[in-house]
């Protein structure tokens, strides 16, 4: 199980590791041997002999001259392009050592030639302000170069918190991230910085060290079914929404319930829609969501192992008044609802305690509305954002986008999925696994489990591109990934 990490307590730690009277700059060497020795492996996977590192003024740049030192010992052409100094002793010991081994040291970062690789050594993991006109230039203009992008701990001008770039940050290839993870390398526009990661862990971690969140593991496999089983057995998922005018997001939903297992489906939206559902899927249960009293919603709440709610409900006042007859039905402290789309916008309306078996799934714009901040406050820090949902309505979140954020008892991180799924119909889709799921494995399976499976399924239908995804094809490689693929 991977550990992700903020900044502050990172450097923590390293404080703490150095007044046991472990010497910085040793460290600092260290770093830049275990990243040399890499970097010569893939730079002779690529062919690459020319080499141009950039050097900024703080301990990050200690580790580029250093590591500028070793490759040029390895005979690559290393040529090293500079700021001023820092005040840092480390840094000048580094610069010291460089110079001392004749690597060329150019002042500012005019290219002198197109390298075959560019390591970006400008900032690491301190830099939590906007970048300044000058610096912003350089990093664009290191982004303009053809080689291979390499970066140091994080692609300098990203917040190695949030994963948002201040306001622009090097685009690398691969990044060889220090001592640990960092969340921004995982969630947010991070993904879209940092290439592939390498993580270069030297020293042993200690009993004050915290991690923020967990990465979700990609292997997942469900328990075999029983030989003795039959429908009721795996779970009955009920799906409600669909106003007069959105079918698709609950027919995607209820599919989707059925595509990962669940033994029977049930969809309450309007009449409608009837004659399309049961052209696609004849075996989805239909209801029409007019023609039912309260007592007859609570009959079939009663009936079901999980709830979906709110896929194509609307947001006019007959929508408000189904929300408000259906939420009070069936937020009860032993049902599984999976709250998705309409039905967070009507919670962020009128706010209700939630059932502790609550999910809900929000995209950023969706957080937004339910926190009552902008989606750039949302994504600003998206980690202190699932907190304040689940601190505000209580149940358990997602907060999707690239890098999911899952939190459950304890954050965690989604690695899979890619760029294709930002399409729409993804999230309804979602909605009708983690209902299924859940009807099916109850607390058996976590919520992180669940959308690590659909990111999976989502991996496996872009196998042949990214561009042009859609939601409702999504069933097959569903299939796929809860047997086991």
């Amino acid at each position: 199980m991977q550990q992700v990490y903020h900044s502050r307590d990172m450097q923590a730690w390293e404080q703490r590791w150095f007044a046991k009277g472990n010497s910085s700059y040793g460290l600092m060497q260290q770093v830049a041997w275990a990243i040399a020795r890499q970097l010569q492996v893939l730079f002779a996977q690529h062919n690459i002999q020319s080499i141009a590192v950039c050097c900024g003024q703080g301990n990050n740049a200690g580790d580029g001259y250093l590591i500028a030192q070793y490759l040029q010992q390895a005979n690559f052409d290393v040529s090293i392009y500079a700021s001023d100094l820092g005040a840092s002793h480390d840094l000048h010991a580094a610069y010291q050592a460089a110079k001392n081994s004749a690597v060329t040291i150019e002042q500012g970062f005019a290219f002198k030639q197109t390298y075959d690789a560019y390591i970006d050594a400008l900032f690491g993991i301190g830099l939590n302000r906007d970048l300044t006109e000058d610096w912003q230039q350089i990093i664009q203009h290191i982004n303009q170069q053809s080689g291979l992008k390499i970066a140091i701990d994080v692609p300098s001008g990203l917040n190695a918190n949030t994963g948002q770039p201040l306001p622009c940050a090097v685009v690398a290839d691969h990044s060889f991230t220090v001592l640990g993870l960092k969340a921004g390398l995982f969630t947010g526009k991070g993904k879209a910085y940092c290439g592939q990661i390498h993580l270069i862990d030297l020293i042993p971690t200690d009993p004050d060290l915290t991690a923020i969140a967990q990465l979700s593991p990609t292997h997942i496999k469900l328990p075999k079914r029983q030989a003795f089983g039959h429908k009721g057995s795996y779970g009955h998922v009920l799906v409600i929404g669909g106003h007069a005018e959105m079918g698709g997001a609950v027919i995607m939903a209820a599919e989707a319930a059925f595509y990962a297992g669940a033994g029977k489906v049930t969809l309450v939206c309007d009449a409608k829609h009837h004659s399309a559902i049961l052209a696609r899927s004849p075996n989805i249960m239909l209801r029409d969501i007019h023609q039912l009293s309260q007592s007859e919603r609570e009959v079939l709440i009663n009936q079901v192992d999980a709830i979906c709610f709110g896929m194509g409900l609307g947001r006019d006042a007959w929508a408000e008044q189904q929300f408000e007859q259906w939420f009070d039905a069936m937020n009860q402290d032993d049902k599984i609802v999976v709250l998705d789309a309409d039905a967070l916008w009507f919670l962020a309306k009128t706010p209700k305690p939630l059932s502790r078996h609550s999910y809900l799934t929000p995209h950023p714009g969706e957080a937004a509305t339910l926190l009552h901040c902008s989606v750039n406050e949302v994504e600003a820090d998206r980690v202190s954002a699932i907190y304040a949902l689940q601190q505000r309505y209580g149940g358990a979140w997602v907060l999707k986008g690239a890098g999911s954020l899952i939190l459950e008892q304890q954050l965690w991180i989604c690695c899979a999925g890619n760029p294709g799924m930002g399409t729409g119909g993804m999230g309804d889709i979602l909605a009708g696994m983690l209902a299924s799921l859940k009807a099916q494995f109850q607390q058996c399976i976590a919520l992180h489990q669940v959308v690590t499976l659909h990111a999976k399924a989502g991996d496996i239908l872009a196998r042949n591109g990214e561009r042009g995804l859609q939601a409702q094809h999504m069933n097959q490689a569903i299939y796929q990934v809860v047997n086991g693929e």
